[in-house]
């Protein structure tokens, strides 16, 4: 079984401690997520364990031709080749290896040692297991899996935005089939589409894999161990990640009361030094309470950034009317080309949150670009309802954001009155702690940015928000601030993002978009793909709510492969919940039918014991007794039967 073993290593960077002794042990099976804050040494560790970094001490041990595949969060760039050469250029081992195999073959025929033989026997069989034999099928199941057309096999690979260079990073890695995965923030760069598929691979990987991500979603459904990496330390938790945040969060609860116990202590000797420190009589008490003091800070509990809960609000929602947006036969085309959006119909109501949905490219931002009024090339109507105060976020926005200012000073310039006490706490919430908020804007990075032209968004009072992609550069807590502060939004929401929990925390509606066509779902997320599920199996009635592509909202019709037809039998969504509450009401009946059915045998057979009884058959009155009692029981039990049998019908 191939196997990376690391021992005891460890890493600092200056007097700041990376890695503290951390042990950790990858292999076959192993399904792996790694976790911590930001700026802990998740990339450094996943870089140490690649290879690519030597920590300061400690071992790593890696089993004898044991691949491993390595994949950055960003910065990698192909050129000068196809995408279906570059893709071949995963399987260079294979090529390595089978030129060594023929270099075995050649010695052999002049030098025929079991020696040679079994080294080319193992390697023959090596290569066999690897897959490479079948390598051009192995490429084009995952380059279309990851989002590619066949039509992108032969486009040149510099041709690729920079989203898509590390998604022929990560195709690369896969491809590769190796023992051991390593990938870092491999979902940032892929639409729902994507992680769906790469979801799926993940769970029949047969080789080990160690992953980094920001979404809860992807990370329970592919891992079952989650390694947290906190103060330098790596501590094992079992179980998927959500049972690693509840198990975490008992364990906080603990050292949030030990953590509080010592600020008290703290607090309290740096007040006695404070106010005695000066004086003759008190010098001497104060020097002992300064090496308390110091002691104390030696061992001093620090508390993960997920613990400290924050919370904020956007400003109140001005009012708007029930019908907050209208779109009448929205039309987009770019270059005269296909059309990216046909005629597409929308009425939105106050409080709704809308996702639109579909793969990259499908004109999801192009359609919020229409909405928000930044895009004026299209045809057909956007028609605001009374009240509307828009306000629109996108990754553009961050371009925007230049000076000199620091980033609190900007922010207050900008903040309600109201909000400027919370300030802190909400740039906390966006990652931007301690001595960062007093960054010159100039200086921020393109992720900083984006996080500060959304926070700028949320300080104004509106009641439309049109979000693309919010949650980018956020980690797992900052997403969890953002959700409930959508939640708790009085207005009414319009989102794009590729993050599946965030995705069913926040919408109440679904809009999907593909290949110019579009649909409307009046439900929540997990309504969404029940019907996307009915689609795949060849069939989806739709009610009157539901548009089918390119057709206006108000039409029953049902898509049935190629062609659509019309029937009233469809529930919409709303009546389908009170379908699913009347069927659990009726499930809770019968359950309750069967449990006194149980009830009452149970007491009819000790009744039937009892007439075996000498004391009760001997004696005529008692024996009558009982009989009657059997009766009557045998009569409730009846009853109760023909109760369970109306409900079962």
């Amino acid at each position: 079984m191939a196997f990376v073993q690391f021992s005891k290593v460890s890493l600092a960077f200056g007097d700041r401690d990376i890695l503290k002794e951390v042990s950790v042990n990858l292999q076959a099976g192993t399904k792996a997520a790694l976790t911590g804050a930001n700026g802990t040494g998740k990339s450094t560790l996943i870089k140490v364990m690649a290879g690519l970094m030597q920590p300061d001490s400690g071992n790593r041990v890696a089993q004898k031709d044991a691949r491993i595949a390595y994949l950055p969060q960003s910065g990698l760039t192909h050129k000068g080749c196809t995408l279906k050469e570059e893709a071949d250029k995963a399987f260079q081992f294979g090529y390595e290896m089978q030129e060594k195999i023929d270099e075995l073959g050649e010695r052999l025929k002049t030098n025929a040692t079991d020696a040679i033989i079994e080294e080319q026997s193992r390697l023959i069989q090596v290569l066999d297991d690897s897959g490479w034999h079948r390598r051009e099928a192995t490429a084009e199941s995952v380059l279309i899996g990851l989002g590619f057309s066949r039509e992108d096999f032969g486009r040149n690979t510099e041709e690729f935005s920079g989203g898509w260079q590390m998604r022929i990073a990560l195709a690369k890695a896969l491809m590769q089939n190796p023992d051991i995965l390593l990938l870092d923030e491999p979902t940032n760069y892929l639409d729902l589409e994507a992680r769906n598929w790469l979801e799926g691979f993940l769970k029949d990987f047969q080789g080990g894999f160690l992953l980094v991500s920001h979404d809860r979603y992807f990370l329970d459904v592919t891992i079952n161990e989650v390694y947290e990496l906190f103060n330098g330390e790596l501590k094992q938790y079992r179980g998927n990640f959500t049972h690693y945040e509840k198990v975490r969060q008992q364990e906080l609860v603990t050292l949030m009361h030990e953590y509080e116990k010592q600020q008290e202590e703290i607090a309290h000797l740096q007040e006695f030094i404070d106010r005695f420190r000066y004086k003759a009589t008190k010098a001497v008490a104060a020097q002992e309470r300064i090496k308390m003091l110091d002691k104390i800070m030696e061992h001093k509990i620090e508390i993960p950034e997920s613990l400290k809960k924050i919370h904020f609000k956007f400003p109140a929602a001005p009012h708007a009317g029930r019908l907050v947006l209208r779109l009448n036969g929205i039309t987009k085309s770019y270059d005269g080309k296909e059309k990216i959006l046909d005629n597409l119909e929308l009425t939105l109501e106050n409080g709704e949150r809308l996702v639109v949905a579909g793969r990259n490219g499908a004109g999801k931002s192009t359609l919020l670009r229409i909405i928000a009024g930044q895009d004026p090339n299209f045809t057909g109507e956007v028609v605001p309802g009374a009240g509307v105060q828009m306000g629109y976020f996108s990754q553009d926005n961050a371009e925007k954001i230049k000076g000199s200012m620091t980033i609190l000073d900007y922010l207050e310039s900008e903040a309600p009155l109201e909000l400027i006490p919370k300030l802190r706490d909400m740039l906390g919430a966006f990652l931007f702690r301690g001595d960062d908020v007093y960054k010159s804007l100039d200086v921020l990075s393109g992720g900083e940015k984006s996080r500060v032209a959304l926070l700028l968004l949320l300080l104004k009072p509106i009641n439309l928000l049109i979000l693309d992609e919010p949650t980018n550069h956020l980690d797992m807590h900052s997403k969890d601030v953002l959700l409930q502060a959508m939640m708790d939004f009085g207005g009414t929401v319009i989102f794009v993002s590729h993050d599946r929990g965030f995705i069913e925390g926040a919408a109440t509606k679904v809009l999907e978009l593909k290949h110019g066509e579009y649909k409307y779902f009046p439900g929540d997320y997990k309504y969404y793909i029940e019907q996307i599920e009915k689609i795949e199996n060849g069939q989806l009635i739709m009610d009157n709510k539901v548009s089918a592509a390119g057709k206006n909202p108000g039409k029953s019709e049902i898509v049935n492969n190629s062609q659509l037809s019309t029937v009233n039998s469809q529930l919409s969504w709303e009546e389908q919940k009170k379908l699913e509450a009347a069927k659990r009401k009726k499930e809770k009946a019968l359950t309750e039918c069967e449990n006194k059915i149980s009830e009452l045998e149970e007491q009819k057979a000790e009744y039937e014991n009892q007439m075996g009884n000498p004391e009760v058959y001997s004696n005529g009155e008692k024996a009558k007794a009982v009989q009657a009692k059997i009766e009557e029981l045998a009569s409730q039990i009846a009853e109760w039967e023909e109760k369970w049998a109306e409900l079962a019908e």
